[in-house]
């Protein structure tokens, strides 16, 4: 199982339909068949950190975190989510025994990456980002 969780906030001024709208994408994104199961809502950890909410999703294996990255719902969910972020923050987990699961991991986002240059600079836009 591969388990991807991230901590967010929306930018200032946008709307709670924006809002609502940006969480519903969220939830057809965790919902993909590559899926197992996915949780989006409040983040309940400290204020002070600045998040407001989480997304969280579990996939088997890294055949099915190819399938999710680049399933047609998530690169749709991704377009309508990804301007309205002002801070965003990943933490991924796993309970694969190989020790190359990270890099492994990386190099599929690396790939998605190089294969959607627009997703790429999305992401680099939002403010308060690592990625």
């Amino acid at each position: 199982m591969i388990v991807n969780i991230l901590r967010f906030s929306f930018k200032d001024g946008t709307s709670e339909k924006e809002q609502a709208a940006v969480l519903a994408a969220m939830r057809r994104t965790a919902s993909v068949e590559s899926a197992t199961f996915g949780v989006v809502g409040r983040d309940i950890g400290d204020p002070a950190e600045g998040y407001t909410h989480a997304y969280c999703a579990g996939v088997p294996d890294l055949a099915a975190l190819e399938r999710y990255m680049h399933d047609p719902v998530h690169l749709t969910g991704d377009r309508e989510i990804l301007p309205h972020l002002q801070r965003i923050t990943a933490v991924r987990l796993t309970d694969e025994s190989d020790p190359e699961t990270g890099d492994k991991v990386t190099a599929l986002h690396l790939a998605k990456v190089a294969k959607y240059p627009q997703w790429a600079r999305s992401l680099a836009s939002i403010p308060e980002s690592p990625f």
